[in-house]
């Protein structure tokens, strides 16, 4: 999970700052101390971790901060309100032309990173908002990479325009703005080529193809795992041939998180987007304030309600609702949250967005549900009768023993299962009204588990 590291220590720093009636100058100091350290644990760059410091430190020892009522709670207000000003403060769009206008967008970075598949992410971005993206294949180098965009292309449902691997990058390019103006695409978007490193080759060929086709969006993928090499090669990229903004792909396996923070600040160039897993779905717009409270334990209410609105079938969602209401959520019901839930990034994915939720407390709720026990959970629940599935209460003992048999597990797993399915139509029971708690169109979403 992306910042599980650094969330876990900066939630232990602040919540021996909570226990504590009134600060001193030295508390927030020492506080501060642990921060710096927890910062450059995680991978953010030096400069940029003594900026930080240096920034809260200023406005928490005020005197309006520790002679306030709460001094806890005004620092920790004063990190979150730095540390979105350290990503960005605003979320950045990718700038598109009008719809009677192509919108070129060239998608550069090094070989690995995820550049490929992050293209046709973002392809299915553009189609979900109404337009109509083009795929074109210019990396002529990489085995299967124009095949590989082909069949993620296919599955987005979004045009890819290819030539084969002998013609260069550059005449791809200038063709494709040619198909798409024939065609009435809206936007072109270029999977360029990427090397293991950086070398003058590719940045020729990057610069060629700028020189030649009227790219409006210059935009790097870079691997969040690489740490501190992710934001030497954003700026490197950026001096030789410009960018306009960065995709963090891999955020979902990076612990650390530190070229997340330290992007921005060295660059200046905004994080678009955030890969948060493999499917083509996984494509987070980075929002810097909800980046900030997750990774300050206050969750991100926000893009799971977004999540579930565009993964879940609204209809089912009202239906399990209605059960839920009336007691009438079976193990069938059961099984389907299982699945909406794996549409949405899975538990964990669900977890790291609820706040006071630490990357311990998921770490430990993956183990007792990881892929093989759910598997077991289906097969105990398949193992059931349709009546038994309906209406849980009637599993005696004896019925447990026969499901026990037919699903090849101790009698155990299912009283452990029961009592878990007990426990979690109580859970999802308040879960709608705390959801809904936010008010307007968005707050009235229900959700299904």
């Amino acid at each position: 999970m992306a910042f599980e590291s650094l969330a876990d220590k900066l939630q232990n720093v602040f919540k021996n700052l909570r226990g504590k009636g009134r600060l001193s100058e030295a508390d927030v100091k020492a506080a501060l101390k642990e921060v710096k350290m927890a910062l450059l644990e995680a991978d953010v760059s030096f400069k940029v971790v003594k900026q930080f410091i240096s920034s809260v430190q200023e406005r928490a020892i005020g005197q309006d901060v520790l002679e306030s009522l709460t001094p806890g709670q005004m620092v920790i207000k004063i990190v979150n309100e730095e540390l979105v000003k350290l990503m960005g403060s605003e979320t950045t769009e990718i700038a598109l032309k009008p719809q009677n206008e192509i919108t070129v967008i060239m998608m550069i970075g090094l070989q690995g990173a995820g550049k490929t598949t992050t293209t046709a992410k973002l392809a299915g971005k553009f189609k979900a908002k109404g337009r109509k993206p083009l795929l074109a294949a210019c990396d002529v180098y990489r085995p299967a990479a124009i095949e590989q965009l082909q069949i993620n292309g296919e599955k987005q449902g979004v045009e890819v325009f290819a030539m084969g691997d002998k013609n260069s990058p550059v005449d791809i390019a200038k063709a494709a703005v040619e198909h798409a103006a024939k065609n009435g695409n809206t936007v072109v978007i270029l999977d360029t080529a990427g090397r293991l490193h950086v070398d003058e080759d590719m940045m020729q060929e990057l610069a060629a193809i700028k020189e030649n086709v009227d790219v409006a969006q210059t935009i790097l993928v870079v691997d969040a795992m690489t740490g501190q090499d992710a934001v030497n090669v954003a700026g490197t990229f950026d001096e030789k041939i410009g960018i306009d903004g960065v995709i963090l792909t891999k955020l979902d396996g990076d612990t650390r998180g530190g070229a997340a923070l330290s992007i921005r600040a060295v660059t200046g160039k905004p994080i678009l987007y955030a890969g948060m897993g493999e499917k083509l779905s996984d494509l987070e717009q980075f929002h810097p304030d909800r980046m900030a409270s997750r990774i300050l334990g206050m969750g991100d209410v926000l893009t799971l309600i977004e999540k579930a609105q565009e993964e879940i079938d609204e209809d089912k969602a009202r239906e399990m609702e209605k059960k839920l209401k009336k007691a009438e959520f079976g193990f069938d019901d059961y099984l389907e949250s299982m699945n909406q839930m794996k549409k949405m990034g899975g538990l964990s994915s669900i977890l790291s967005m609820m706040p006071g939720i630490g990357g311990s407390q998921i770490a430990e709720i993956e183990n007792a549900m990881d892929e093989k026990k759910m598997a077991r959970i289906e097969g105990i629940i398949y193992s059931m009768t349709p009546q038994e599935r309906a209406n849980p209460s009637i599993l005696n003992p004896s019925r447990k023993r026969r499901v026990a048999n037919g699903a090849g597990v101790d009698i155990s797993e299912v009283n452990r299962l029961v009592k878990q399915f007990e426990q979690s139509r109580k859970l999802m029971k308040q879960m709608p009204g705390m959801m809904g708690a936010k008010g307007g169109k968005r707050g009235r979403f229900k959700f299904p588990f």
